[in-house]
């Protein structure tokens, strides 16, 4: 297996989006956009498949390379793929990455899990493809990337209750005492209920960390920002089990 999460760095956009943003989505130069795309399949090895992002719980099954690098193969919000021959990644900007992958039934997956997917169940419907596909929960092995963190996630009470009466590990409060949400403390126990038990977390937060792009931080501004990544592909040959 070959994951990764990318940052900023190394791309050829310009302005707000300056680096290596990967969505077409935001304003960016849909040129600078897909050069950006090409440098890191060089770099994953292998064609990557996007998805139309909608803050939902759908999961689709990639069977192989998408025709147009630029063109989403889906409208969901997990993308999981037991083929060597295409990555799957999501876009972010302070919602949370997550990578899956059991290296026994050679299944992986991409998903991109914010307020309204964790709710909804985007992470136990990625898990729930997957093991469709052979995976087994306990053999899966999960990274949580970069994404907002509780101390700076900042929500109005009553939205915070709303998510914790579903995912009570999100309930959270910032560094200055108001109500927030850690959605990768969500995430997190969301995986150990579906027995993911092998969770490892990228602990950085992409409001503080000017590496990553973060929307809520550009909104303050007044100004568009990029999206970066987490991208996930098979290689190599595992034996099954």
């Amino acid at each position: 297996m070959t994951g990764a999460f990318t940052t900023r760095g190394g791309g050829v956009s310009t302005g707000p989006w300056a680096g290596l943003d990967l969505a077409t989505h935001v304003g960016d130069d849909t040129a600078a956009v897909a050069r950006n795309r090409q440098l890191l399949e060089s770099r994953i090895g292998a064609p990557i498949a996007w998805a139309d992002q909608v803050h939902g719980a759908e999961a689709h099954v990639v069977t192989g390379p998408p025709g147009d690098p630029l063109r989403p193969v889906a409208r969901a919000d997990a993308l999981v793929t037991g083929s060597a021959e295409v990555a799957v990644g999501v876009l972010v900007a302070d919602c949370v990455p997550v990578l899956l992958a059991d290296p026994v039934a050679r299944v992986v997956s991409a998903l991109h899990a914010g307020r309204r997917g964790l709710v909804s169940g985007v992470v136990q419907n990625a898990v729930a493809a997957m093991r469709d596909l052979g995976a087994d929960p306990g053999r899966l092995r999960a990274a949580i990337g970069p994404c907002v963190c509780g101390a700076c996630y900042e929500v109005p009470a009553d939205m915070r209750d709303d998510v914790a009466s579903t995912v009570p590990a999100a309930h959270a409060e910032t560094s200055w005492g108001t109500p927030s949400l850690d959605l990768p403390a969500g995430v997190a126990a969301v995986l150990d209920a579906c027995g993911v038990r092998d969770v490892q977390r990228v602990e950085r937060c992409t409001m503080s960390d000017a590496q990553f792009f973060s929307h809520r931080l550009s909104t303050r501004r007044g100004e568009p920002t990029g999206r970066f990544a987490g991208v996930i592909r098979l290689t190599g040959v595992s034996p099954r089990s």
